[in-house]
Order: structure tokens, then C-alpha cells, then sequence
């Protein structure tokens, strides 16, 4: 059986990664994958994108001119906001590929028009990176239920006319995918149940994958030699926050993990505690956190990011919403405990006082004390980074995702045999 993966990107961004690493996954049990790019990163040969340059600035000019028609909402939130209303040349590639299953990730960026995926000819399956496959145009909805029904009046656009881009965008969904071949795959039992209560996708057959990670890459490396490398402080305890462009996405909570920070500085842990930020450079002025931090940047390489996870104590993610975040799956393969507010597909991974702490919607001092709480106990940590090590051998491997995707996909590819 020959796969392809469809993602806009192979390596960059978190949906990239995921996508990549099941491409890696399916390889390594001897399937043939294949994946199609916007933009190639990796020098993978199984990873096709633009070779010329001026096809390859084509590819990035759409980025931009995909989001014109949103420069009429000038109140809109600054958000992610996707219309996919380009035309694109896919489908000959995917016709010279040939593959036997379509397995599309995250299409955005301009990459790939709503009514392609129609064209596409073969069984589809669609794996979730977030919401906007199934609502009008925005990645997140926030506390906006219309993609339940019917989007319109976008909160995101900033307008209260029923009739909008997000509308416009639903209903080309609607009309375009209607009677598709289409299988609808989430990491996250919180995105899942969201797909299944959609307009678009509830009489679609819905299935529960989680993300896969390579444990041989990400794995524990003894606390000081990591803090050496990196030349981070070996006499305090280090309070990790990941994520790309952290300090400037609101979705990623940065403010709520400032806030709780500054309290915990105020309650007796100023000494003991240090901050580092993964995925930002140091701003010209750089917020108070009450304690010193070190913005790390961003890393690309495993080895760089095993490091990082291994080098903390404490890794926290202040997410208001998110699937499955890469970032928690990477630290607790590294044995570092995680603390994150209850929210989308956190409890997936974080088992609430067994490998780290779910803390309140969306309340500072829960997440505070939830810091504190993997902190304070040396017996307690201990066993907390022993059982997020085993979360993640046990439910995350690449083997384990990689053969329940290949099982899934023989089913469907069987059932579209015996139907033609």
C-alpha cells in the first residue's frame, strides 16, 4: 500500500511535525509513505514540494494573498484565519504519485482550495490538527458554538452581519464535501468530540489516534550534563514554557503564566526558582516574571529540544485552548512533569497528580499551585518523572501510532475496493 500525507509544510510548525514524525512512523514499520509540501524544510527525498524558484515563490506569495479579503474586517482579533480560496496545482501531483489512501494534515497557508479536496479521487482521511476543517475559517472558536449549526457573524471577523467570510467559507465547505470518501482522525478526544457535534462532519466516521514521538530522540539525559550544555543554572530549579512565537499568540497563555509566576515570586520561591522560554528571544524588554529568565530561542533539532526538556524540572503549558501539544508530549518523554490548565486534549497526556497537574480553567492560582506542587517534594517528583516517561512509551510511541493508522487506512482502502 502506497500513502500519501498532505501538509503544507514537513517540518516547520506544530501540525509539521506531527505529520512528519507519523511519515517516519509508517517507514519504520516497512510501509511506503510519501508526503506532499508547500514548503520543504528536511532534505527527506520521500518529500516532495516546488523545486523551482519561481514556482517556490508562487508558494509563498499565496500565503500572503490569501489573506487579503480579510483586510475589509478591521476589528477582527488578530488570530489565525484561514479561507483557502486559491486556486492550487495538487492534483496532478497527487495523480503522479498515484498513492492508494490520501492522508490530508493541516492545509492551510494557502496551500490547498476547499473544493481540491473533491477532486482528489481517492480515499481520504483527515487527521486533525485543530478546529478549522470544520468551521468557517478560524483555526480556535473560542467560546463561538456556530460551527455546531451554521457559521456567521463571525466573533473573529470583528462584525455582526450573518452573512460573512466565515458563511461564505462554511457553505463551500458544505457544498464541496458533500459525499465525500472522507475518515476524520483526532489526536485528542476533545477535538474528536468537537468534530463529532459539527455541522459539517457529525455523520462522518470519527476516530481517536494520538500523536506519535520517537522515545529513542526524546528520552531522558541526566539533569546537570543537559544544564551544562545549555548553560543554564545547576543550583536552581528551572520552570520550562514552550511554544513557537510564545510571547506574542494569546491562545498560548503566555500572560496567565506571567501572572502566576509573580505569585509564586511573592510566596517564598524567589530564590529557588528560575525561568526558561522556549521558542522566543529576549525582547527588548523583557517582562518581570519575579524571577531571571533565559529565553532559549528556537530549536528545530530533537537532540537540541531533548536537551531543553531534560534540562528543566518543570515544563508548564498555559494553553487557553489546544489539541494535543507536541511540546507536553516531548517533555514527558524526556521524564519531565507537566503542568497545564484542564483544557482540550491536555488530560490526554497529563494524568492529573500521577505524571503532573491539570490545574483549573483558567485560574492563576491553581497553576501556580500546581507549579509548586511537582516542586516541592524530591520523593514526589520522582515518581511524577518516572510515570511521564511511561505515559509516553506506553500511549505515544511512533510503532503505536504508525499501526494504528496503517490498520485504519487497509480497512478503508478495502471497503473503497469492494465498492468500485
Amino acid at each position: 500500500m502506497q500513502i500519501l500525507l498532505i501538509n503544507s509544510s514537513d517540518i516547520e510548525g506544530g501540525a509539521a511535525r506531527a505529520a512528519y514524525r507519523l511519515h517516519q512512523g509508517l517507514q519504520y514499520i516497512g510501509v511506503t509513505s510519501h508526503m506532499l509540501v508547500h514548503e520543504k524544510s528536511s532534505n527527506d527525498k520521500t518529500v516532495s514540494a516546488p523545486k523551482i524558484a519561481l514556482f517556490q515563490g508562487i508558494a509563498r506569495a499565496k500565503k500572503t494573498v490569501e489573506t487579503l479579503p480579510l483586510k475589509f474586517y478591521r476589528q477582527r482579533s488578530k488570530t489565525p484565519y484561514s479561507l483557502q480560496w486559491l486556486p492550487d496545482t495538487i492534483v496532478p501531483k497527487v495523480n503522479q504519485i498515484n498513492p492508494d489512501i490520501i492522508n490530508l494534515h493541516w492545509i492551510n497557508a494557502g496551500f490547498m482550495q476547499i473544493e481540491t479536496i473533491a477532486k482528489l479521487e481517492r480515499p481520504l482521511v483527515w487527521t486533525l490538527h485543530d478546529m478549522w476543517p470544520f468551521t468557517g475559517g478560524c483555526h480556535y472558536s473560542g467560546d463561538c458554538e456556530g460551527y455546531l449549526k451554521f457559521c456567521g457573524g463571525c466573533p473573529q471577523l470583528g462584525g455582526n452581519k450573518n452573512w460573512d467570510l466565515s458563511s461564505w467559507t462554511w457553505q463551500r465547505k458544505a457544498k464541496a464535501w458533500t459525499n465525500l470518501n472522507l475518515t476524520i482522525v483526532s489526536p485528542s478526544n476533545w477535538l474528536a468530540n468537537c468534530a463529532r457535534a459539527s455541522s459539517l462532519f457529525k455523520n462522518l466516521q470519527i476516530e481517536v489516534i494520538p500523536n506519535g514521538i520517537d522515545t529513542q530522540k526524546y528520552r531522558p539525559i541526566k539533569k546537570p550534563i543537559a544544564q551544562e550544555l545549555l548553560n543554564l543554572p545547576q543550583d536552581k530549579q528551572l520552570i520550562l514554557f514552550g511554544a513557537l512565537y510564545a510571547t506574542s499568540d494569546p491562545r498560548k497563555g503566555f500572560h496567565l503564566l506571567k501572572q502566576a509566576l509573580e505569585s509564586l515570586s511573592k510566596s517564598g520561591w524567589k530564590d529557588r526558582l528560575e525561568v526558561a522560554i522556549l521558542g522566543a528571544s529576549q525582547p527588548e524588554n523583557p517582562p518581570d516574571f519575579g524571577f531571571k529568565a533565559h529565553y532559549l530561542g528556537i530549536c528545530k533539532d530533537d537532540i537540541s529540544l531533548a536537551l531543553v526538556y531534560s534540562a528543566a524540572d518543570v515544563f508548564v503549558l498555559p494553553s487557553i485552548e489546544e489539541n494535543l501539544a507536541n511540546t507536553v508530549m516531548e517533555a514527558i518523554a524526556c521524564a519531565t512533569p507537566c503542568v497545564a490548565f484542564n483544557i482540550g486534549g491536555t488530560s490526554d497526556m497529563i494524568e492529573h497528580q500521577i505524571n503532573g497537574y491539570l490545574a483549573e480553567p483558567f485560574k492563576i492560582e491553581d497553576l501556580a499551585q500546581g507549579i509548586a506542587w511537582v516542586l516541592q517534594n524530591q520523593e514526589r517528583y520522582d515518581k511524577l518523572s518516572y510515570h511521564s516517561r511511561e505515559k509516553a512509551e506506553q500511549k505515544f510511541s511512533l510503532e503505536i501510532q504508525a499501526n494504528r493508522y496503517i490498520s485504519l487506512f487497509e480497512e478503508i482502502v478495502h471497503k473503497y475496493n469492494n465498492i468500485i
